[in-house]
């Protein structure tokens, strides 16, 4: 009996322990989980609105609660290549393997991320594009290198330079002391495939909460009918395409013919 009540106790009070631990949650939700592309698609948002709710024994925090949301797309597997002049002409002198980097990422926070919690916690926590573990296949080996390596500053840049990489300090916007919205681009040149979203809530320098979600990138109307043709039917899509280039060919001698 004894052994009982000491297992009960050791139970309650760590049922105890887990509510003050949630004593602060997240609750997100997104504008659109589904976004369709089109022959005519340009890029669009999806807005993403959360709150943070208190229990009634929750002591409003001080120092206010910041959010950092990252967003990242299907995993790819990416080389790049390093080029040099040879004898006049410039030439693949070195090649990096980036294995399983996320297509797409933005983390988009309500002010800078160096601002919101310590390097130490921000690195263990991959909050931010420089923490975000990039691993690279050097030989048979696949680790993450230092944040100023050259392969990776050049990934980064290029990722940037095509907008599937960003990092804003403002993109996340308190309503309200526990009421934010967050805006998520999504570009033109934005991958199909399935998007993880994680928010992280902060206070005072510790992460206190989280909550995650998805949205989903899809092709529709004759795109994806060409493609899922092109995918299933490869034969037929091959003899297809072929008989249709010698119609129009033929078609265009008829019409642009000269007597």
């Amino acid at each position: 009996m004894t052994r009982r009540l000491a297992a009960m106790m050791i139970l309650a009070a760590g049922i105890g322990t887990a509510t003050a631990a949630r004593a602060e949650r997240l609750i997100t939700s997104l504008s659109n989980h589904q976004i369709m592309i089109t022959s005519n698609f340009t890029g669009t948002e999806v807005v993403l609105f959360g709150s943070v709710e208190r229990d009634a024994a929750t002591v409003a925090r001080r120092g206010g609660y910041d959010i950092v949301v990252t967003v990242a797309g299907p995993r790819e597997t990416v080389v790049t290549r390093r080029k040099a002049r040879i004898l006049g002409i410039w030439a693949n002198v070195d090649s990096r393997i980036f294995v399983e980097a996320p297509s797409y990422l933005a983390v988009l926070s309500n002010k800078p991320i160096t601002e919101i919690a310590a390097p130490d916690l921000l690195r263990r926590l991959q909050v931010g594009l420089t923490n975000t573990l990039l691993p690279q296949q050097v030989g048979t080996d696949v680790a993450d290198v230092v944040q100023k390596d050259a392969f990776r500053e050049a990934f980064l840049r290029i990722k940037r330079d095509h907008r599937l990489y960003r990092e804003e300090a403002n993109a996340v916007t308190f309503l309200t002391p526990t009421l934010f919205r967050a805006s998520i681009p999504v570009p033109a040149v934005a991958p199909l495939g399935s998007y993880e979203i994680d928010v992280k809530l902060f206070a005072d320098g510790t992460n206190i909460g989280r909550a995650t979600s998805a949205m989903e990138i899809v092709k529709v109307g004759f795109e994806q009918f060409v493609a899922n043709a092109a995918h299933d039917y490869g034969l037929l899509y091959g003899l297809a395409t072929a008989f249709a280039a010698i119609v129009i060919g033929w078609f265009a001698s008829v019409v642009f013919r000269r007597d």
